[in-house]
């Protein structure tokens, strides 16, 4: 019988939990290792998953990441564990220690996975176009599970017992002054919102007086992001702009890029603007259960079977509209 280990920072949220639910899936006998700042809160959380036991690796050592301490933290819970597959949820600060981990305990890992089945994982290639079921039968087995790939534990809480492990850290040659972040009022990307705008290049194009607006444009679509909350998306054409000196949106980055040589978000809801709709964009929203688009050209991509609604209107118009109804709510 396998033993299936959920490995993760005590500080990841929602994607920790829906790889918890995930490793449950599995079957086998489920071990927690947790690691972070302060522990028990977390696992007080996932209390009653049934895990057989719940390990944890907690101090101010472990409270930021740093690929140092997170990588002797995790090799720690997997040897304690004694584990044959170690399920992880695929953050940024996972990713960055997995492989690293799953070398020095002589195992193989598997990321960017977004599913598993028994014994078998699925994968995506070619830009999302196929789709791969693999298993291996080297153990320990690493796998990274994709945020937004499985519905989330959602288990009743209560009193965890967390057994410690003590960890012998390297000497550290990184250490982590402080964290430097945006506003919140500027923060447009938000993965567990339920819509995503999308903003196409049309937006900062000349509009029917003959001028570019891109300040407006600007306040509208931030309008938007600030009464709803929604997450901010991109068009590559969009994106690139700045390196072909012309007027940008100013909170517009290749980090809010999705299609093809961007991200796949997975939000319940999507609606693109000034966007063309063809594939290498289309492609990203492979997740989303909703899509509706606003576009002036009648015959655009998203009109082709893309688009559950196209709004054949202008973008302006219509946001400015939508942005006067939020603020009388």
């Amino acid at each position: 019988m396998e033993t299936v280990l959920f490995l993760s920072h005590a500080d990841a949220g929602k994607p920790a939990l829906e790889t918890l639910a995930a490793a449950k899936a599995l079957g086998g006998t489920l071990v927690v290792g947790l690691f972070g700042a302060d522990v028990q809160a977390f696992a007080n959380e996932i209390a009653g998953c049934r895990a057989t036991k719940i390990l944890g690796v907690a101090g101010a050592d472990f409270a930021q990441a740093r690929y140092a301490s997170d990588a002797a933290a995790a090799e720690a819970l997997v040897k304690a564990s004694k584990a044959t597959i170690v399920v992880a949820p695929a953050t940024s600060r996972m990713n960055r220690i997995v492989s690293g981990v799953a070398h020095r305990c002589g195992g193989r890992a598997d990321t960017h996975v977004t599913g598993l089945a028994g014994g078998n994982i699925t994968r995506w290639y070619y830009r999302q176009r196929m789709e791969s079921q693999q298993s291996r039968t080297h153990r320990p087995w690493f796998i990274a599970l994709d945020p937004g790939c499985h519905a989330a534990y959602a288990g009743a809480p209560g009193t965890a017992t967390v057994e410690a492990v003590s960890v012998v850290l390297p000497a550290m040659k990184t250490q982590v002054t402080g964290v430097k972040a945006p506003e919140s009022s500027q923060q447009t990307i938000r993965p567990d919102a339920k819509v995503l705008l999308v903003a196409g290049a049309g937006w900062t194009k000349k509009q029917p007086d003959g001028q570019t607006h891109v300040p407006e444009a600007a306040d509208l679509i931030m309008g938007f992001l600030n009464a709803t909350k929604a997450s901010l998306g991109s068009s590559k054409s969009l994106v690139d702009l700045s390196g072909e000196g012309q007027a940008v949106l100013p909170f517009m980055s290749h980090l809010n890029q999705i299609g093809q040589t961007g991200s796949t978000p997975r939000h319940a809801k999507g609606l693109s603007t000034c966007c063309h709709g063809e594939e290498p964009h289309a492609v990203g929203w492979r997740f989303i259960g909703e899509r509706r688009a606003i576009n002036l050209d009648a015959n655009c991509g998203w009109a082709r079977g893309k688009a559950d609604v196209l709004y054949v209107a202008d973008a302006f118009a219509v946001m400015r509209k939508v942005n006067e109804l939020l603020a009388s709510q």
